[in-house]
């Protein structure tokens, strides 16, 4: 629910802007996580039906009976399966990482708040440092930051400047 009203206040900030770009950007980062999150389901599913037996990765599928154990195969397929599926995710999550910087950066230009600026470069560092778990507590943190920063969009229209007053003529 959340990411559909950020998507919903960046579609308003895009069109009040006049800049198309800041939310084409979220939309490609959105994508890409959506396909990151597929991609997980999808590679834990094969990794299970590995375990089980179902998948075809399993050495006792080509073999056509179920070992008491797992075979080392079945291991390495395992372990396989979950490595490459673990580099996707990141992978796709690093590229809505940099879509989202340049969505938010562009956002913190045109609206004069830099905490949109400074949040996506700290949320792209911590994408890149997901791999080793570190980099969810600094994604925390620049979720933090936008939030600050969508409160610190000024609502008000500015005054319209006083009309101009009549020169005597000479």
């Amino acid at each position: 629910m959340g990411l559909i009203m950020i998507l919903v206040a960046v579609k308003y900030a895009s069109d009040i802007l006049g800049d198309s770009k800041i939310f084409t950007n979220m939309l490609y980062a959105v994508i890409l996580g959506i396909i990151g999150i597929v991609v997980a389901v999808v590679a834990v599913i094969s990794a299970v039906a590995s375990v089980l037996g179902l998948g075809f990765l399993s050495s006792s599928m080509a073999a056509g009976t179920t070992p008491p154990a797992m075979a080392t195969g079945d291991i390495l397929g395992l372990l396989g399966t979950l490595a490459i599926g673990l580099v996707a995710v990141w992978v796709c999550f690093l590229i809505s990482a940099i879509f989202l910087r340049r969505s938010y950066g562009e956002l913190g230009k045109r609206l004069n708040i830099g905490l949109f600026g400074t949040g996506g470069l700290i949320y792209l560092i911590g994408a890149a440092l997901a791999i080793v778990l570190v980099g969810f507590i600094i994604i925390f943190i620049a979720e933090i930051l936008f939030l600050v920063a969508f409160f610190s969009i000024n609502t008000q229209t500015p005054p319209s400047p006083p009309p101009p007053t009549a020169q005597p003529a000479m």
